[in-house]
């Protein structure tokens, strides 16, 4: 099958008989050791291969002499890996982890916080950017691409639970292979496929390849949050952590004010577009899918030039590019500073030794898709033994218990960001059909219609002899009316019917009056003539910059909430922070039973979203810190696929009571908010804790 499997060992080096070879310990020197001779300092950029041959451009490590001898004496004969226990050689992995951990907790404070770690930081944001920006984005086009596809109301609601669905798989796989390919190779590889298919959706034309495009753009964008998180927490020293990580966070916050102001600014130019004959349209709705993918690409391009995570390659044995990485982080940092003559003092970091590792030993076994088939096969094995390790007797617990604050957490804050926009839809219905306007009994005739007739309804009237041209019906119904002898020219409606009425000698011509509007009535002698062709845009909301005002104030509530979490965040830690944050978001749940009104809502939404932004923000620093860095971006990935299948749930449940009650959403997101609060004070804190 052209695999082998090994018992590989990352050995370091040991001195013995005057030359250099393996040897199994090793600790971070750095600034201990007496100085070396110019000469063998000069030697840190050389190395040799298996074949002895010297080349540039690789760290060779060099322990000091006599802390080699001191351990050798210590240590018993030998023993190959491959006779040894596997258990055994798992403890020593664990052993060697838990000293990794505090030397590369005292190699980044020695790298320090500068240009190296904000430049990361502005590129991971934008992929975070990207990952707001996909929520809205089908919740802003649905009105418009409703009518440019003839959507009915099933399509409408699978559209807009398909990007959550995507986003729910893609946080579990690709999170996963993070932990085995690495996580800027994933990250690429995410940001890629959102990109892609992104671009790709606001050209086609058809419902189910626009569904499937955004299904696997949905896909691509959900690994992006778990892997960001893990990226840059391998980056961050303790001390600084908590507070850098939450300052991440607002990026998302930036991807929703980003996404509400195209949308208000795209969105209602319908102009904003052209057409290629008759049957394909793209409308400005489309302009704002495209305008949507640039932060993505913006990251994606960026990310090239920065470097792999240091902690995640000694995590797999490459201990000498892990060097230069962080020899080029402390180098950037130190130059910033003005202190380029700083000299990187690391010469060893120890490396877990590497147990079962599967490696593929001739490039010509079988054929190229069985080599792949059986690559493939191996990594998605290794990433399922990942998932079922973090439900092992040491993680269960924490896992179990982050999982219901995850679920609450977003069964309660997407249910109600969705029910927030219906109500208000809902409230401006009810005013829209107190001010409809009844017209009983009149008699027109010989009269020319070339206005727009808005929310009115016309009872026992008599229509004859009347021309309809070049006019527009919106909300208009005709109950119980005769129309004789009358014409009607390039006329376009919007929930408009015909009830119970009588039609006689009457031509319809390019019009978009179908058959399904006229309801129970009579048409005699009556002819329909070049009818408009599928689905149009009919109108332009008058209301879509309310529904636009209010995303963006909603987005924007949530910049207080995230200073305050990155500044309390390291010295309040984070357990009380998620506790504080989901008891007090419970709390203003409770007001909602006094919005009565569209203000009343939009305030209530600001509110709510300004106070549970702070524990979303802890929820992401505790998960990335509880978890070890070979299963980090795993756990993280399998906790944000639960809380995409939690907001799936809470659209559903709550969109189904908009018009009919506030009780149950308001009393199921209130009572969740609580249950998860009180149960995430039982989570351990690790504010002092190192990355493992």
């Amino acid at each position: 099958d052209g695999y082998r499997n090994t018992n590989q060992v990352s050995d370091d080096y040991r001195y013995q008989d005057g030359s250099y070879e393996g040897a199994n310990d090793g600790y971070y020197r750095g600034g201990e050791e007496p100085a070396q001779e110019e000469d063998a300092q000069s030697d840190v950029t050389e190395g040799h291969d298996e074949d002895d041959e010297v080349y540039e451009g690789e760290y060779q490590g060099i322990p000091h002499p006599d802390d080699i001898k001191e351990k050798q004496k210590k240590r018993g004969p030998a023993v190959d890996d491959e006779y040894r226990d596997r258990a055994d050689l798992m403890a020593e992995r664990m052993e060697d982890e838990e000293q990794l951990a505090h030397q590369y907790e005292n190699i980044i404070e020695e790298c320090g916080h500068g240009r190296f770690q904000w430049t990361l930081f502005f590129v991971l944001g934008l992929a975070l950017m990207a990952d707001g920006v996909e929520v809205f984005v089908v919740g802003f086009v649905l009105p418009s691409a409703e009518k440019d596809m003839c959507l009915s109301s099933s399509n409408k609601g699978m559209l807009g639970l398909i990007v959550y669905l995507g986003m729910m798989v893609g946080a579990v796989l690709l999170g996963g292979l993070a932990d085995k390919l690495g996580r800027k190779q994933c990250l690429i590889i995410s940001l890629a496929i959102n990109a892609a298919f992104a671009f790709l959706s606001s050209f086609v034309q058809g419902y189910g390849f626009f569904l499937f495009c955004r299904l696997i753009s949905g896909l691509g964008i959900g690994g992006t949050l778990p892997i960001v998180f893990a990226y840059f927490s391998e980056f961050l020293s303790r001390e600084k952590r908590g507070e850098h990580l939450s300052w991440l966070c607002m990026f998302w916050m930036i991807g929703g004010i980003y996404a509400s102001a195209m949308a208000w600014s795209i969105i209602p130019h319908y102009g904003w577009g052209f057409s290629m004959g008759t049957k394909y349209h793209f409308h400005s709705w489309r302009v704002f899918v495209l305008v949507c993918a640039l932060p993505c690409i913006a990251s994606l391009v960026a990310l090239k030039f920065m470097p792999e995570s240091p902690r995640f390659l000694l995590e797999i044995g490459k201990h000498d590019e892990a060097w230069m990485i962080l020899k080029q982080v402390h180098d950037t940092n130190m130059r910033a500073k003005g202190e380029p003559e700083r000299v990187f003092t690391v010469s060893y970091i120890k490396t877990p030794k590497q147990v079962d590792e599967f490696i593929e030993i001739q490039s010509s076994t079988g054929t190229w898709y069985q080599r792949w088939l059986v690559r493939i096969t191996t990594t998605l094995k290794q990433v399922w033994d990942n998932v079922l390790y973090c439900l092992t007797a040491q993680y269960r617990m924490n896992t179990l218990m982050l999982a219901v604050v995850w679920f609450t957490m977003a069964l309660s804050y997407y249910g109600l960001i969705v029910w927030f926009p219906d109500m208000i839809r809902y409230f401006q219905d009810e005013a829209y059909e107190s001010r409809v306007k009844i017209f009983d009994e009149e008699e027109v005739s010989h009269f020319t219609f070339n206005f727009t007739l808005e929310n009115q309804i016309h009872r026992n009237g008599e229509y004859r002899n009347d021309k309809f041209i070049g006019m527009k019906f919106k909300e208009v119904r005709f109950e119980d009316s005769l129309f004789e002898d009358c014409y009607f020219e390039d006329v376009r409606s919007s929930e408009t019917f015909f009830e119970n009425c009588t039609i006689i000698s009457t031509v319809f011509y390019n019009t978009d009056l179908y058959e399904h509007k006229f309801i129970n009535c009579r048409l005699i002698n009556t002819t329909f003539m070049s009818e408009k062709e599928g689905c149009h845009i009919d109108f332009e909301e008058d209301n879509d910059f309310l529904i636009y005002l209010v995303s963006f104030l909603g987005s924007l509530s949530v910049l207080p909430g995230n200073i305050i979490s990155a500044l309390l965040m390291d010295k309040i830690g984070r357990i009380k922070m998620i506790g504080g944050s989901m008891l007090i978001s419970a709390v203003c749940c409770f007001f909602l039973f006094f919005g009565n009104s569209e203000s009343a809502m939009i305030g209530w939404q600001c509110l709510f979203c300004g106070a549970s932004i702070a524990a979303w923000n802890a929820l992401d620093v505790i998960t990335v810190e509880l978890y070890p860095t070979d299963k980090r971006a795993t756990a993280f990935g399998i906790l944000n696929g639960l809380c995409k299948f939690a907001a799936i749930l809470g659209n559903s449940i709550f969109s189904s009571f908009v018009g009919i009650t506030k009780v149950v959403p308001i009393l199921l997101a209130s009572s969740a908010l609580v249950g998860g609060g009180l149960l995430a004070l039982r989570l351990p804190e690790t504010r002092e804790q190192v990355l493992m």
